[in-house]
């Protein structure tokens, strides 16, 4: 699944690169989701980027992290807690991908020109269920530097919160702040009992 969605986006993605009218179709605008109802753009906006390396760079954390993920499920289902991968794989991506938006469609309801795209609230939701499962597994932070994964989780809230409120760039950390917390609440909502486990691999139990 994690491949056929890289696929699909990558795809969707280079074809508005050239095609300015198939990007504003897709892409999150607030207004238009709320003056038109056009809720499809909640989940179409992660099919598109900004440019190539912004896509580059999702999908290939998506690549690593989604096939992780789908590993992780797939030993839920063989231990009886879910009764379908691909469905609980589906909610998890997609499912982070409109709570990503939420804050944003408060924010900018009114605001015409705002606009978003790219799949960095879903894919920080995927990030942070496979830390859930593997908090002390290591991380490279800036792509050289090992640290637990739950140490990470909690430095990305922190600046993703602290980025959020400055407001000084263009990139959506709303999004990537509600996105990560529903990835890392999601095996709670699928199991409860699950966050003895997290419990247990942090050693508060």
């Amino acid at each position: 699944m994690t491949i056929f969605i890289v696929a699909i986006t990558a795809i969707v993605s280079f074809a508005a690169f050239n095609n300015n009218s198939l990007m504003q179709r897709l892409l999150l605008s607030p207004y238009l989701v709320f003056k038109n109802k056009q809720w499809y753009r909640l989940v179409s906006h992660v099919f598109v980027h900004v440019d190539f390396m912004h896509l580059l760079v999702n999908m290939i954390v998506f690549l690593s992290f989604g096939l992780a993920a789908e590993n992780i499920l797939g030993q839920l289902k063989g231990a009886g807690i879910i009764s379908s991968t691909t469905l609980h794989f589906l909610i998890l991506y997609f499912g982070g991908a409109v709570i990503s938006t939420l804050t944003t469609l408060r924010k900018h309801k009114d605001d015409y020109y705002y606009q978003s795209v790219g799949a960095s609230g879903a894919v920080s939701g995927v990030i942070m269920f496979c830390i859930f499962f593997n908090p002390l597994d290591k991380l490279y932070f800036m792509a050289f530097l090992p640290i637990p994964g739950i140490v990470f989780a909690i430095a990305y809230l922190i600046y993703s919160q602290y980025m959020r409120k400055k407001g000084t760039d263009n990139i959506n950390h709303d999004a990537h702040f509600a996105g990560a917390v529903f990835g890392f609440v999601y095996p709670i909502l699928i199991d409860p009992k699950l966050f003895l486990f997290f419990l247990r691999q942090i050693g508060l139990m």
